[in-house]
């Protein structure tokens, strides 16, 4: 007989914000959804009624606590916050664009664009560290819910975080999978054992712009 108790995670990335549209670096800084993004979070509460979640999480940043907000309202239920869910911190590049970054700082640019897990910003952090405590946080997260299902509502860097772990990929491998906004991805994870179920769940988007970060 099988006993074990499997707790089923979604994870949803916020709506769009301004600075998506924009592509600005937004790390932990922060900008609001925009009317898409506030559509998508909207959508996204009725895409995840029904699928028996008991408790949300979300990162304590105003564009993934906003989406959370929406969605618990939906869903009634209240909202814990949690840092360890925050975008990785990009230090002193925070709010700049790709382009802005490649002009400003060649160098930091250069290593970032490199892949290297352990580079780590001026004033932030590395991949790896943002990934050591995405997993942390989840895993810490199931011992609290053994055999439940509860969302959490965060960043695409975490969210990636999440899919290299699940898969076993090495961080230095080169992600070749997007990360959209309002989008619905679920893991099932027993102890340190853990599976991907679905990425990238969109159909109660239908109508509605999907933002991706390739």
């Amino acid at each position: 007989m099988n006993n074990i108790k499997e707790t089923l995670v979604y994870v949803v990335r916020h709506g769009e914000t301004e600075w998506n549209l924009i592509g600005r670096q937004q790390g932990q800084l922060d900008s609001p959804l925009t009317n898409c993004g506030s559509q998508q979070a909207y959508a996204l509460a009725q895409g995840l009624k029904g699928r028996n979640i008991e408790d949300i999480y979300s990162s304590d940043l105003g564009r993934a606590l906003k989406t959370a907000e929406i969605i618990g309202n939906t869903l009634k239920l209240s909202i814990k916050t949690d840092e360890r869910l925050r975008e990785r911190n990009l230090g002193t590049l925070q709010g700049l664009t790709k382009k802005e970054w490649q002009t400003k700082f060649p160098q930091e640019w250069e290593h970032f664009d490199s892949g290297d897990p352990d580079y780590c910003f001026p004033g932030g952090e590395s991949a790896r560290q943002r990934y050591d405590r995405a997993i942390t946080c989840v895993e810490n997260l199931v011992k609290q819910h053994v055999g439940q299902t509860i969302l959490l509502v965060t960043h695409g860097g975490i969210l990636n975080s999440l899919f290299y772990r699940a898969v076993n990929l090495s961080l230095s491998a080169p992600r070749k999978f997007s990360s959209c906004n309002a989008t619905i991805n679920s893991f099932s994870i027993h102890n340190e054992c853990w599976r991907l179920d679905t990425w990238g769940e969109n159909y109660h988007l239908h109508g509605i712009k999907i933002q991706g970060d390739k």
